[in-house]
């Protein structure tokens, strides 16, 4: 037994000095304690979770009790809603940002997969390239330079996409745009109330307001296609299987009655000329 133990600790005094003058290599040694940290990280969000989830109670009037870290939820989710600008989780800000550089539908799959994809594959292939022996940071500017690169785009990517201007509500222009479009009463000019509030505004342009994104026209003249009300409440309640390919999300949970006058405000939208006719 003691020969044994003699030989083991032997093999161990080689094992770092060999560490000492070549390093560790990446497989099986670092890979390994890698997947055993990533394992143990994530028994203890899954533990937080259940901790979490078990520990709630759920009040008789429906409502979210407090529990041991927290309530499960403190307002129901509304589908319908009209007044929530979503966004990405912090980490996805950088991804969020791109949509703004990268325009649809030309290169915003270069810029939102493609880059994205291909920094992942060179970062997983990278332990399997590089072999070399040298640790010192200052014998290796070329990783170096990649990695503050890296860092830099990362951050301010992720700082631009924080801060980003956001299509919010525009309540206060829908009298400006009811009496400069000539808007008429009714189904209409209710309807620009709801296109003013239901984020519309996201990914569309009207009168100069709002963030173009993903291609979305801009819908200050949308009523001089003639496309008809009952067109524009099927592509709301369907986009994408009006225009197929159409990136935009359905808004059938705005039920029909909100429908029929969003629908009836954008064919209202007949630009300048129409106001100016009307006016006349």
């Amino acid at each position: 037994m003691s020969r044994r133990l003699q030989e083991g600790r032997a093999q161990h005094q080689r094992y770092k000095e060999d560490v000492e003058k070549r390093g560790k290599s990446f497989y099986p040694y670092a890979m390994f304690h890698d997947t055993v940290m990533s394992l143990v990280v994530v028994a203890v969000i899954v533990a937080l979770a259940c901790i979490w989830y078990l520990t709630a109670e759920v009040n008789e009037d429906g409502s979210s009790g407090s529990g041991a870290l927290g309530v499960l939820y403190e307002d129901k989710a509304d589908p319908g809603t009209t007044s929530f600008i979503p966004r990405p989780d912090w980490y996805f800000y950088f991804l969020f940002y791109l949509l703004r550089i990268f325009k649809w539908p030309d290169s915003v799959i270069l810029g939102t997969v493609g880059i994205p994809t291909i920094a992942l594959i060179l970062l997983l292939a990278l332990p399997f390239i590089d072999l070399r022996r040298e640790r010192r940071l200052v014998r290796r500017p070329v990783a170096v330079v990649a990695v503050i690169l890296t860092a830099l785009s990362m951050g301010v990517l992720t700082y631009k996409g924080a801060v980003a201007e956001e299509g919010s509500e525009a309540t206060g222009l829908v009298p400006e745009w009811i009496e400069r479009f000539s808007i008429p009463p009714g189904d209409a000019s209710e309807g620009a109330e709801i296109f003013s509030v239901s984020g519309c505004l996201n990914c569309h342009q009207y009168a100069g307001e709002g963030v173009p994104n993903l291609g979305a026209p801009e819908l200050t003249e949308e009523g001089n296609k003639n496309r008809g009300v009952q067109w524009q409440i099927d592509h709301l309640e369907c986009p994408s299987c009006v225009t197929p390919g159409s990136p935009m999300p359905p808004y059938e949970d705005l039920g029909q009655d909100n429908l029929r006058k969003l629908a009836a405000f954008l064919e209202a939208s007949k630009g300048e000329a129409a106001g100016g006719e009307a006016a006349g």
